[in-house]
């Protein structure tokens, strides 16, 4: 048997046993579908130092404290938004239109996740799967799939502490990761959900299955003259640094009106940041983690120290990022893409419509869809960026890494799957969650006494 035909026997086994299972589960009612969310979800909590621990030691990437904030942070979250949504049945009854929505499972999921967060993102996918009643199989990325195993298999012992079949949760076991085994889950399952790169993203959506997909990041923060530069540099600095800046949320290069760029730089060096000034030394590290205008994919997730050590020169050990002036705008420059390290581009300009006008030429050059946000009070102003900035989320006075993917600081659903729109090259613009991944049935009465459209009426309004 040749290697792509065992590896499509292994993974029709795993959709048969999830199928069995999910035909068990599906008759569960509200409650007892909860029951497993829940289970899933604190098992992860319980468990969030031990497996971050395993994370940063496999994947060589992130900070062990904030893997372990990610990982129990993310599972509160969850089931805080989770608990009291209607998932299963009869979920809505519109009397005035005498309309009645009946939530049905989509069946079986498959999840590919990214080494970026091998423990967070297969929690959320279990938790939203497992509330709309599905099977969920995940697929880790291979630089991180020994700590994608122990944490399904954490959640799968929830499952069974609880008398639930626990197949309704698998993940491809470590000895057959790889991208033919993600491609024939992919291919096999009733609806992917794709966390990772461009190639990973495109290859879900070239399956021939329904697919979410998620697009690059590349978190702009603009920041209005009316903003306290001693207020926004602790947001700005925490959200390029969380877990060494691996995630697609952090913050990439900020934009400061011109009145307040000096003060704001001055701020970020006092909490932490260290300033790169030397034109050679910009140069070098530019040339260090975008060689040939190439994302270094050995950089990622590293602390600020190591990466200046790489370019050949030092700062302090406890630097908490990197602030680099870059020679341009979007394509001019790569610090203006996405930086999966704790470096940070800055930018400044004279007015309001002109920062704009650069995150604009940096989002079009890459992260087009995703987020940014704005530091500012003034209600216009927003609203303007909102109109020109064509992201999927643009965040108020928060901190990007920590905030648009779900806060209980804001209204943005809680999510580990950011989709970016068209714009992004996705059919979601959304925080994905479980009512993305149910199906509906509307049952809809005929209203007998109400007459027919007068045309007259119509046109005339």
């Amino acid at each position: 048997m040749e290697q792509k035909e065992y590896i499509g026997s292994y993974i029709d086994e795993l959709i048969a046993k999830a199928r069995v299972a999910q035909q068990v589960f599906a008759g569960f009612d509200q409650a007892q579908v909860d029951k497993a969310v829940k289970a899933v979800g604190k098992a992860i909590y319980d468990e969030g130092e031990a497996l971050a621990r395993m994370a940063v030691d496999e994947s060589h990437m992130g900070d062990f404290e904030d893997k372990i904030l990610k990982n129990k942070g993310k599972a509160t979250a969850m089931w805080e938004y989770l608990h009291d949504k209607k998932s299963v049945g009869v979920i809505d009854r519109d009397e005035e239109k005498k309309m009645i929505t009946i939530a049905k499972p989509m069946g079986v999921i498959g999840a590919i996740t990214p080494v970026t967060n091998p423990v967070m993102t297969p929690m959320h996918n279990a938790m939203i799967a497992l509330k709309g009643a599905n099977a969920i199989i995940i697929s880790p990325h291979p630089a991180a799939k020994l700590t994608g195993q122990k944490s399904v298999e954490v959640m799968r012992s929830a499952l069974r502490e609880i008398g639930y079949p626990e197949d309704i949760l698998q993940c491809i076991e470590p000895e057959m990761c790889s991208i033919d085994a993600s491609n024939a889950l992919m291919e096999r399952c009733d609806v992917v959900v794709a966390t990772g790169g461009p190639g990973m993203v495109k290859a879900a959506y070239s399956s021939g299955t329904p697919a979410y997909g998620v697009g690059a990041g590349n978190m702009q923060a603009i920041v209005d003259e009316d903003a306290d530069p001693a207020a926004v540099a602790p947001k700005i600095l925490r959200g390029r640094n969380y877990d060494n800046g691996v995630l697609c949320t952090c913050e990439q290069c900020f934009i400061a009106h011109e009145n307040v760029y000096d003060k704001l730089t001055e701020e970020l060096t006092k909490i932490g940041a260290y300033y790169v000034s030397d034109p050679e030394k910009v140069d070098a590290l530019r040339e260090t983690v975008f060689p040939e205008g190439k994302l270094n994919k050995s950089i990622v997730g590293i602390p600020a120290a190591e990466i200046a050590k790489k370019a050949g020169f030092t700062i302090p050990d406890d630097a908490k990022a990197m602030v680099v002036p870059p020679r341009g705008a979007g394509a001019d420059d790569p610090f203006s893409r996405e930086k999966l390290f704790p470096v940070i581009a800055a930018y400044k300009a004279p007015t309001w419509e002109e920062c704009v006008a650069i995150a604009v030429k940096n989002l079009e050059n890459e992260g087009i869809g995703h987020s940014a946000n704005v530091h500012s009070y003034n209600d216009e102003h927003i609203l303007y960026a909102g109109m020109k900035i064509n992201v999927s989320r643009l965040l108020v006075n928060g901190i990007g890494s920590i905030g648009v993917g779900g806060s209980p600081q804001n209204g943005f659903v809680p999510t580990g799957t950011l989709g970016c729109g068209t714009w992004g090259g996705n059919s979601l613009s959304d925080n994905l969650t479980y009512y993305h991944l149910i199906n509906t049935t509307k049952i809809g009465y005929t209203d007998e006494t109400k007459p027919p459209l007068d045309p007259e009426v119509v046109w005339a309004k």
